[in-house]
């Protein structure tokens, strides 16, 4: 959709009854994504905040403001297609997790490493069975391969639209643990944004805010926290 510069053309967007969920129709005409499948989603909330999405255009449509209706669309022509890859791609994350990998120095950014992930690593061990070792520096550490397996299943068991919100909570935050911890309702997304920025926030702490990079961080933010409505709006049942 990011190419796309049409003017809105309906009166009102509607939830439909769509194969396999909902819909949205834009005066009676069905959306259709970009590769032109049609736009059904699985519960009727999510069909109505995409619907809502639509309402809200005026002038040429802006993709940006349609964070749903993107992932709607992701879902549906990226991820279904090829299930199997996008899940393994995510479960691969578990292998170098975020929350592995310690400073060395300073002592203080440790100590803020080790409060803030080593929760998250233990909350892993306990709810999934999976250990994940820690290591100091960026060089790769081998993780055991049951443990893996047993994240990996979480990421399998996932249908598109679930994988869908979880592929921008995992590859913003750069941990599979932290992705699987917000659709397990074990933190928010908010919070894994902020355990995924210790290092970043340490270094503004140190030497101070860069203003282009705090409107790519905020850009950033804002997406996490759409893919856990996305997640959420995937699962409300009427």
């Amino acid at each position: 959709m990011s190419g796309w510069k049409a003017k809105r053309f309906w009166n009102a967007a509607a939830v439909t009854e769509a194969a396999g969920g909902y819909g949205v129709a834009l005066d009676g005409r069905p959306v259709r994504t970009p590769a032109k499948a049609p736009l059904a989603v699985p519960t009727q909330a999510l069909a109505a905040a995409i619907a809502a999405e639509w309402d809200a255009q005026s002038g040429l449509i802006d993709p940006r403001t349609m964070p749903m209706t993107r992932s709607a669309n992701a879902a549906i022509d990226k991820i279904m297609p090829q299930r199997a890859e996008v899940a393994a791609l995510l479960a691969d994350y578990g292998g170098t997790d975020l929350l592995c990998y310690r400073a060395a120095t300073p002592a203080n950014l440790r100590a803020r490493q080790n409060a803030a992930w080593q929760p998250l690593l233990d909350w892993a061990e306990t709810r999934f069975g999976a250990r994940l070792v820690v290591t100091e520096g960026v060089q790769p550490v081998p993780q055991d391969p049951a443990a893996l397996a047993r994240l990996a299943a979480q990421v399998v068991a996932m249908d598109s639209f679930e994988l869908a919100a979880l592929h921008d909570l995992v590859a913003i935050t750069g941990s599979l643990v932290l992705g699987l911890a917000v659709t397990d309702a074990q933190i928010s997304a908010d919070a894994a944004w902020q355990l995924s920025r210790v290092d970043e926030d340490w270094q503004i702490s140190q030497w101070g805010a860069d203003d282009e990079a705090t409107a790519h961080a905020a850009l950033k933010r804002a997406a996490l926290l759409g893919a856990e409505s996305f997640w959420h709006l995937a699962h409300l049942r009427a």
